[in-house]
């Protein structure tokens, strides 16, 4: 269990780290871990019951709501992280969200404030909202009458003639939980991953979940030709972790925002923006070699005196020459960085078969089918936690939708 503010400012800096990036965010150890994850997550594809990784979904609701008895005084409050600001804004009335929030943000919270308190939950709570009642809307999806909400990216469709259905359109308001907190204060709470809605008290007012992952199809298990291609990207990854050991060593020192691993985090990111598949090791190693040039001459240039550009020359030639002198293990950072996006890939598509609620892309042109945002992996010892995300699917489509709430 993790320390508040260490879970903080994890949540707040890196949402869930995507678990490719973990060999440019932690070097040699973040490659180890990544490969640990993919064993577990391997092992439990192949209908072992004994594992070390517990599944959740991503479910794509917005905005971030905590909700719960504060223990510093025994009142259920609303909230957003902004319960956790140097003055936290903590919710105990409507006046209190009028006062701390606005647009359809304050909206949303007054709903929760009026309907949470009715399910009992033990302790605090944070989950992603779903909708309020008026963000329900009906279309017919393949020829089928839906209900659809739009909580931020992804609309989920249910039957409308379904039992769920029935359970959501009779809900003021829907939420999946995804994390609890303990402690004797605000400020010694301690968080958890994970949450289990079963908990909670049976309300007609709130359609409640969480996201533990659920095989209802009962056909997400590796078939023999795939776990045998799966142990091949298994066997390549570590291969090349090996063999960029000598420059994943070093990686961590010295880090700053010109240093080499942030930047090659920040390169491969906009392949992502773009839409672009990151397949080419050779061929990403010779841009971003030309990029990193030109990331650190634009600071040069950026700079009017003599002595800071003096100063940042120097900072250019050493960057230059680290990156030179340590070309042959970037190749191979960059080698299993591509291999964990594969395994990563075959792990998120046998995941997918799970049936479960509808899940939907807007365009201009109606809706058309898309996974779920994805997956989280949760060490069961550390409570480390990796997110697997087909990020050319949905971060690609997150930087460009609109989205049906109001921050405020």
């Amino acid at each position: 269990m993790k320390n508040l503010s260490q879970f903080l400012t994890e949540d707040r800096n890196t949402h869930l780290e995507h678990l490719e990036d973990d060999i440019l965010n932690n070097g040699l150890a973040g490659g180890q871990n990544a490969i640990r994850f993919l064993n577990s997550l391997f092992t439990m594809l192949q209908g072992h019951s004994r594992r070390s990784v517990n599944v959740t979904v991503k479910w794509d609701g917005a905005p971030a709501v905590f909700a719960g008895t504060n223990p510093d005084n025994g009142k259920f409050f609303v909230g957003t992280k902004s319960i956790f600001n140097k003055t936290p804004k903590i919710n105990y009335t409507d006046a209190d969200i009028d006062a701390n929030h606005g647009g359809g943000l304050a909206d949303k919270l007054k709903v929760a404030l009026k309907y949470f308190p009715r399910l009992g939950i033990p302790g605090i709570w944070q989950g992603d909202l779903l909708y309020t009642s008026g963000d329900l809307k009906g279309a017919n999806l393949d020829g089928e009458r839906m209900v659809v909400f739009t909580p931020n990216t992804i609309t989920y469709a249910v039957p409308v003639r379904s039992d769920l259905a029935r359970k959501i359109l009779g809900a003021k308001i829907g939420v999946v939980w995804h994390t609890t907190y303990s402690g004797k204060s605000m400020a010694d709470l301690s968080a958890k991953f994970g949450a289990n809605a079963k908990q909670l008290n049976s309300t007609k007012a709130v359609w409640s979940t969480d996201a533990t992952f659920r095989d209802t199809s009962g056909n997400i298990t590796f078939t023999t030709g795939e776990a045998k291609r799966f142990e091949n990207l298994l066997n390549m990854a570590n291969g090349s972790l090996k063999k960029a050991a000598p420059y994943l060593r070093i990686i961590n020192k010295n880090r700053n925002d010109l240093s080499v691993s942030t930047q090659l985090k920040i390169f491969l990111n906009s392949y992502i923006r773009g839409g672009e598949q990151i397949r080419d090791t050779k061929n990403i190693l010779v841009r971003f070699d030309k990029y990193y040039g030109a990331v650190l001459q634009k600071k040069v240039d950026s700079v009017r005196t003599a002595d800071a550009k003096k100063k940042w020359k120097e900072i250019k030639q050493t960057g230059i020459k680290e990156l030179q002198a340590n070309k042959t293990s970037l190749y191979f950072v960059i080698a299993t960085y591509i291999t964990f996006q594969s395994a990563k890939e075959m792990i998120i598509r046998k995941l997918q078969r799970a049936e479960g609620i509808g899940t939907f892309l807007r365009t201009p042109n109606g809706y058309r089918v898309t996974a779920p945002e994805g997956f989280v992996a949760i060490d069961r010892i550390s409570g480390k936690a990796l997110k697997l995300v087909d990020r050319l699917e949905f971060s690609r489509a997150n930087f460009t939708a609109d989205k049906d709430w109001v921050r405020g």
